[in-house]
């Protein structure tokens, strides 16, 4: 993977609204204690929506030990990271999801009280669809034909969308049923009501021992917090916004163009935006190579060419950061020292790590060495004068 930290997340976040301008980003996040302060870093991350996933459930390819053994439930998980996010007036900037085990009513109002907005019910909804967790959904041998491809096994699936549906419309009845009882008009009245929760006896004392009062603590929040299923957060533009400027004639007609821009490593994802308007308007193979030819002078910073598709060259007399090509799909980039430089091309870096990673088609040419270079490439070609691992 290429995800550290949060810094590397927010890079992540920041190339996938390069290249999908309309997209939310989703980050998931297991239960556990501290997922909080991990919360507070994606939502500061410009993530829309943060998914906080439970022990229970999960597909049944995961091994014993996870099925098992990892994470706690979403209750501990969803409160803690709605507690820390409101603390820190981030509440209102994501959509707060969570998932792990919800199969009733009861479930989801407990998880609006929470703070959650939104709701996975994923094991529930395959049951209805005739799984009957088996676990076996890796070796292709479901014995009711819900995860396999096996012909013979396929015929045996039963499951409808109207399972699925009547699942959901009786699950919705029964939200209803408690919000009535709750004097609620809607699920929206109850996010974040912890006020309504209480901790009650179970008859065991290894039950009653547990102290489940942090979850209950009510949270002060700058702004009532309302459900908004288009909220975004926006992240800074690159040099594209100035290219999609400049070569209208390009990206309207088709028409062949060269752009000059002097560049500097702040400016990131350089070619991912453009990238996106290109196979927009002409689709992915549609221009032959190097129709809109960008030449950069400076160093170029994070994601040179990130997603980049086939029409789109990227010329660049100096250097670039990391992530060179990243997910390259089809566009060119090369990249060479000035021609007065007075140090040996070959001999010194001029792309830093992780390039080309997830690179499908394309081509990169750098005059110089390059760090950790080409990991999970498939079918893209490169010529690098040097790496440091992974050549």
């Amino acid at each position: 993977h290429d995800i550290y930290s949060i810094e590397d997340l927010a890079h992540v976040i920041y190339d996938l609204k390069q290249i999908n301008p309309d997209c939310r980003v989703c980050v998931k996040l297991v239960a556990q204690s501290g997922v909080g302060t991990v919360a507070a870093g994606v939502a500061k991350a410009k993530a829309d929506i943060i998914l906080i996933a439970g022990g229970v459930g999960g597909t049944g390819a995961s091994a014993q030990t996870s099925i098992k053994y990892a994470g706690l439930p979403w209750e501990m998980g969803l409160a803690e990271a709605h507690q820390v996010l409101s603390l820190n007036n981030l509440r209102d900037k994501v959509t707060l999801r969570t998932d792990g085990g919800l199969r009733t009513g009861r479930d989801i109002v407990i998880a609006a009280m929470l703070g959650a907005e939104e709701y996975g019910i994923g094991t529930a909804s395959l049951v209805a669809m005739g799984c009957i967790m088996v676990r076996q959904c890796h070796s292709n041998t479901c014995p009711v034909g819900v995860c396999t491809q096996d012909e013979s096994l396929r015929a045996k699936f039963t499951g409808t969308a109207d399972k699925v549906i009547n699942l959901m419309s009786f699950i919705a009845e029964d939200v209803r049923r408690i919000l009535a009882s709750l004097g609620l008009n809607s699920l929206d009245e109850a996010i974040g009501r912890t006020d309504l929760l209480a901790q009650v006896s179970r008859g065991a004392p290894h039950l009653d021992d547990l102290d489940l009062n942090p979850l209950l603590v009510q949270v002060d929040t700058a702004t009532a917090i309302e459900y908004q299923p288009d909220r975004r957060e926006e992240v800074p533009d690159t040099l594209d916004a100035q290219i999609l400027r400049d070569g209208e004639p390009f990206f309207a007609r088709g028409e062949k163009m060269q752009l000059t821009y002097e560049v500097q490593n702040v400016q990131r994802s350089i070619g991912a935006r453009a990238s996106s308007s290109i196979v927009r308007k002409f689709g992915e193979r549609a221009l032959p190579e190097g129709r809109l030819h960008v030449r950069l002078t400076g160093s170029a910073g994070q994601s040179l060419g990130a997603f980049s598709t086939q029409g789109l060259l990227l010329d660049v007399i100096g250097d670039a950061n990391d992530y060179v090509g990243k997910g390259l799909s089809g566009a060119t980039i090369q990249l060479r020292p000035p021609t007065d430089a007075s140090y040996s091309a070959g001999e010194n870096t001029i792309i830093g790590n992780t390039c080309l990673y997830g690179a499908t088609s394309g081509h990169l040419y750098a005059a110089g060495q390059a760090g950790v270079f080409a990991v999970r490439i498939s079918g893209a070609e490169a010529v690098v004068e040097g790496c440091g691992a992974n050549g």
